[in-house]
């Protein structure tokens, strides 16, 4: 069955830096589009960052343009996302996705989803 864990959350200072990483498995990682959510408590699931199937065109959220980096490596079926200059606004439960088809940045074009994995940025 569809598998997506992830990995590499926590605590960090403002203007750090981490990397979130997404093990996939049972189902063919390189044919599909994938992206990067997240939600803060209180808040709607919000689009962080996409990547298409293959070489993998990007697409990212205004509010992390410049900051993240979104990248996979087929071979090893794991999608990344570097966060750098990372802000007190950055904290949320990330999750990553796999699209179904539709709307990069639409919630409701992915069709499974990780547990998330919380993100803390101190001020």
């Amino acid at each position: 069955q569809v598998q997506l864990v992830e990995s590499g959350g926590g605590l960090v200072q403002a203007g750090g830096s981490l990397r979130l990483s997404c093990a996939a498995s049972g189902f063919t990682f390189g044919s599909y589009a994938m992206g990067w959510f997240r939600q803060a408590p209180g808040k709607e699931r919000e689009f962080v960052a996409g990547i298409r199937w293959g070489a993998g065109s990007t697409y990212y959220a205004e509010f992390v343009k410049g900051r993240f980096t979104i990248s996979r490596d087929n071979a090893k079926n794991t999608m990344f996302l570097l966060m750098n200059s990372l802000k007190p606004e950055d904290t949320a439960v990330y999750y990553c996705a796999r699209s179904g088809g539709g709307t990069y940045y639409d919630s409701r074009a992915y069709s499974y989803w990780g547990q998330g994995i919380q993100v803390t940025v101190s001020s």
